[in-house]
């Protein structure tokens, strides 16, 4: 199995001086192709750093950036911002969803924004997701007219329409009640098995972690656990023995 993005001794800080806060400290890991990762750790652990440095989102003191086989650390900002709208996705805990647009247009809008219409292949895509997610009778209504969940499926039908190569989750049930929290993700795990997307998702929630097929921990900048499909106990068990290690 190949790796859909990887980061190679990558440290990141904030700061200067006295006042410096090391996000990253040195991190080698990788996203393998088609799989359902979980990216956990305590506040301040830097998880939604690493995150954001492998999306293209920030830069990097020091290491490597990869996208697949495409080395994107020090690309300008142009090159970062044409390969994250066609390349990437992305699911936000706040939906970040175009209040104006209905929900087909909030969801067909990366190829607005990439300046072409969809391909046949791409629109029969496009139904799929959207007969899948349960969003046939809502495409006419806007975000305001939908409830929580409803937002946040349609926000991942805009992340999945494309078919990037890995769609990034930050913390994307931290608004939704549990039910829908638990749609949230049993989406996303579909999105991994039946369509082959590579996920990450930063979550602090061992229950929405369980529903990954690998969990990555970070403690202090660094990867200190990386664990197969777990339990929410196995978990949340082992990230308290490990934040007790530190």
């Amino acid at each position: 199995m190949g790796l859909a993005a990887r980061v190679v001794g990558v440290s990141k800080g904030y700061g200067r001086g006295q006042s410096l806060v090391r996000a990253l400290d040195g991190v080698t890991v990788g996203l393998r192709t088609a799989e359902f990762t979980a990216i956990m750790g305590p506040s301040g652990s830097g998880k939604s750093t690493l995150m954001h440095v492998m999306a293209g989102l920030d830069s990097v003191d020091s290491g490597e950036v990869w996208i697949g086989d495409d080395d994107i650390t020090s690309l300008g900002d142009s090159a970062l911002t044409v390969l994250r709208r066609r390349r990437i996705g992305f699911v936000f805990q706040a939906f970040n969803l175009v209040p104006t647009l209905d929900a087909e247009a909030n969801i067909l809008l990366p190829f607005d924004l990439d300046g072409r219409t969809p391909t046949s292949e791409e629109q029969n895509h496009f139904l799929t997701l959207v007969d899948r997610l349960g969003l046939n009778d809502r495409l006419r209504h806007r975000p305001s007219e939908l409830s929580g969940g409803q937002q946040q499926r349609v926000a991942i039908a805009r992340a999945l329409v494309t078919r990037p190569d890995i769609v990034f989750a930050d913390e994307p049930t931290g608004n939704l009640d549990s039910r829908s929290g638990r749609e949230v993700l049993s989406i996303l795990s579909d999105a991994s098995r039946n369509f082959a997307q590579t996920i990450a998702m930063v979550t602090h929630d061992a229950a929405a972690a369980s529903m990954a097929s690998r969990v990555i921990v970070l403690g202090d900048g660094r990867v200190v656990g990386d664990l197969g499909p777990s339990s929410a106990e196995q978990i949340a068990s082992t990230t308290l023995r490990l934040e007790q290690s530190r």
